[in-house]
């Protein structure tokens, strides 16, 4: 019994297409979240493609109903061994993104795996089929070496409604807190920071989404008869919009910025190269906040967002003012922002600049919290020198996710050290047409995995340990 045999297990089901036929079989199901009318194929997705997988590797398992109306399922299951000392959660998620099926290029589609040299084409590929995926086959080949025992136990949350917000996610969690129960999260999702470069992260930043909203009439009027004697609210909205966040992207708003970034962040990120990846959009030097570094500004500050916004009919524009002006926002802000008041700083920060016109309100359903666990934990000197051992490389070591993720559910509702390592990259085209995985990395990310679940079986109750003096 010996580690390098759980990392040859991992790769040969690459090299056999074992693994290739397990994910073409789930890219094949549409369990597209965002359309109506999906609510039997995000069933399907757990009943047929994940469940009798994980029952061959001992799991009991359970589904449960969304107590958000009109939402997908969660599967909870759970690997238990008699006296075990430790216990693991892992997560994943099978819903996926609309599929855009007639945005792909041509011979491509949504729900079949295509392969062109290194890139595996389908929805879902990589994020997040192909990513959970992978994370099992890597423990079943860990369970396999093992001669059928893990020396500890493991646990799963898979949902079926990540692409719209996690909905109940956090009830499900909260109800079920004591069978979700562990010592350790590790899961995967989002990319690396580069294609070549293993990554650990430990959170993600947080996501706040509002709307700004001007309705200054019913209906457009003729700009010629009107120009002049009517306000705008297309200009009113651009003009306020000025005043959240400068021409060079620099937050205005006090409350909307985060604190100095901490000492063990700063030195976390320091090394690191954004935009190298060939197929990376390029880098602007200048902006975002001054004085920070790009890796500063992507993984350790706020990041305020205009995504979208309208006034008339820009698709084919008349001659008129419009009546009525609107913008959707996102604020992307890391741990120790004042989460809880971002809403009554937008208003206060407009009525004090003779806005009191324009509505704010936020999108709740869109809403993630800000998350990190501390660079100097043992888990993640223990991971990382996991990941080094098993991919001969240094892995890259992020304090946050620059995206979000729900890892608030398990970092606070649950109170878990969490480990995230993705499986992706950042050219992938996730949410796009042409999603992608590539297949140096999957097979890279199976012998990482299954060094992982092994060392944690061999050294999970010394970290839990040296974990408790830590904290002392």
């Amino acid at each position: 019994m010996a580690r390098s045999q759980a990392l040859q297990h991992a790769w040969q089901a690459f090299d056999s297409g074992d693994f290739l036929r397990q994910l073409e079989a789930r890219v094949a199901v549409r369990s597209e979240s965002q359309e109506a009318g999906r609510d039997d194929e995000l069933r399907r997705y757990l009943t047929d493609f994940v469940i009798p997988d994980i029952e061959k590797l001992g799991f009991t398992w359970e589904i449960v109903d969304n107590p958000v109306d009109g939402f997908g399922p969660f599967l909870l299951a759970e690997r238990i061994e008699a006296e075990a000392a430790l216990t693991l959660l892992t997560y994943g998620h099978g819903d996926v993104v609309r599929g855009y099926d007639d945005q792909w290029r041509e011979g491509l589609s949504p729900w079949r795996v295509v392969i062109e040299g290194e890139r595996w084409y389908g929805r879902g590929t990589a994020d997040n089929k192909g990513q959970h995926t992978l994370n099992f086959a890597a423990l079943a080949s860990v369970i396999a070496a093992r001669g059928g025992t893990l020396g500890y136990n493991v646990k799963l949350i898979l949902e079926m409604g990540e692409e719209t917000g996690s909905p109940g996610l956090k009830a499900v969690c909260e109800a079920h807190r004591d069978r979700l129960a562990a010592d350790l999260f590790i899961a995967s999702d989002g990319p690396r920071l580069s294609a070549d470069s293993p990554t650990l992260f430990l959170g993600s930043r947080g996501s706040f989404n509002f709307d700004l909203r001007l309705r200054a009439r019913d209906g457009a009027h003729h700009s010629g008869n009107w120009g002049g004697v009517l306000s705008n609210p297309a200009t009113r909205l651009a003009n306020a919009w000025s005043t959240l966040v400068d021409a060079h992207g620099r937050i205005l708003i006090d409350g909307l910025r985060p604190p100095a970034i901490p000492t063990a962040v700063k030195e976390a990120v320091a090394s690191l190269e954004v935009g190298a990846t060939p197929g990376d959009p390029t880098v602007d030097p200048n902006w975002g906040e001054p004085g920070l570094l790009p890796p500063e500004r992507l993984f350790a500050w706020n990041t305020l967002e205009l995504l979208a916004i309208k006034a008339g009919n820009p698709d084919a524009p008349v001659n008129a003012i419009p009546g009525e002006a609107y913008a959707h926002c996102q604020l992307r802000f890391v741990v120790g922002s004042d989460r809880e008041r971002f809403l009554d700083h937008l208003r206060q920060h407009l009525d004090a600049h003779g806005f009191e016109d324009i509505e704010v309100s936020s999108a709740r359903m869109s809403q993630m919290n800000a998350t990190r666990l501390d660079p100097t934990d043992p888990w993640v000197s223990w991971a990382l020198a996991s990941m080094r051992e098993s991919s001969g490389k240094t892995p890259t070591l992020l304090p946050n996710l620059g995206g979000s993720l729900p890892n608030d559910i398990f970092a606070e509702t649950l109170g878990l050290p969490t480990l995230w390592v993705p499986h992706s990259y950042p050219a992938c085209s996730q949410h796009a047409p042409d999603e992608h995985a590539l297949a140096s990395i999957v097979r890279e990310g199976l012998g990482i995995m299954a060094g992982l679940w092994w060392d944690l079986a061999e050294q999970g109750r010394d970290i839990v340990k040296e974990r408790e003096q830590w904290h002392r």
